[in-house]
């Protein structure tokens, strides 16, 4: 498994590590400046009781919405000044999607992670732009996509030279409106020699379940992610929020700030488990050959 370096606000931070995983965590959309400190300050104290690697996240904007009255955030400009705000005062690295090439070296020039979302992950202009960014970039797989073609994606951002690459799963589309993890997925990801970050907010997710927006149960955030953490992964992704229900976009899978830390102690004693099985057999080729 390669490990990957990222130039943090704090120093090098190594992503990778099997003794050491990191989280990244945040709300789904940036409300506003003062819901991102917020967060960002109670990120940063957990981080430094728990001894854990976190990283911020939130995006700026969320182009992929189901309805045109949806909140998609607070745009590029403002949204970059508060990530780079939140970078500087609590040293998290910060990470954000990013949608279109075009987009990719402003962005490049505040976040430590270029996060490609799920429904883009094949669009090849936008993957090369950010492995040219030379940044860490962080692929959602798409819910359309068998894990083992994560490979062709790998592929496009490496051919940059560059070799900083994070998979995550995030569910895959079991008929309409409702994702499933195949738990498979997990070692079929990590054979391909990058970090591999398992979703578990967005694996709960009702994609367009609630007519016009997207469901979501947040009850299975806590089984899946001590699952992930289990079977075998380097980090965890989760959304995170004050007030869930009260949030315009994706609330119903994110997780409430006050319960995050108790949740974090959890999975953190699922990787100290899963450390001490023996290693698990190669895992190669297509998960349904």
């Amino acid at each position: 498994m390669r490990t990957l370096s990222l130039d943090g606000p704090r120093g090098p931070l190594v992503l990778g590590e099997e003794d050491r995983p990191f989280f990244i965590l945040g709300p789904c959309v940036i409300e506003s400046r003062s819901l991102a400190r917020e967060v960002a300050a109670e990120l940063d104290a957990i981080r430094e009781r728990l001894g854990v690697s976190i990283l911020f996240k939130s995006s700026y904007d969320k182009a992929n919405r189901t309805s045109a009255k949806s909140f998609r955030g607070i745009g590029m400009n403002e949204g970059l000044d508060i990530l780079a705000e939140v970078r500087s005062e609590w040293g998290l690295p910060v990470v954000s999607d990013v949608h279109d090439a075009d987009q990719v070296s402003e962005a490049a020039s505040v976040l430590d992670v270029l996060q490609i979302p799920a429904f883009l992950c094949r669009q090849t202009d936008l993957l090369l732009a950010a492995g040219e960014s030379g940044k860490t970039v962080h692929v959602k797989k798409g819910q359309f996509l068998a894990p083992e073609d994560m490979g062709h994606v790998v592929e496009k951002i490496a051919s940059t030279g560059n070799r900083r690459i994070l998979l995550c799963e995030r569910g895959v589309s079991f008929g309409y409106h409702t994702l499933v993890v195949d738990f498979r997925s997990l070692p079929v990801l990590s054979s391909l020699g990058y970090p591999v970050v398992f979703d578990a907010t967005h694996s709960v997710q009702s994609p367009g379940g609630a007519g016009n927006r997207s469901g979501g149960d947040r009850r299975f955030v806590w089984p899946l992610a001590r699952a992930a953490a289990i079977v075998g992964c380097q980090g965890i992704f989760m959304e995170v929020h004050p007030d869930p229900d009260k949030a315009p976009s994706d609330g119903p899978n994110m997780v409430p700030l006050g319960k995050l830390e108790s949740l974090l102690k959890e999975i953190l004693a699922c990787f100290t488990l899963r450390r001490t099985f023996p290693d698990d057999p190669p895992v190669t080729g297509d998960v349904h050959p």
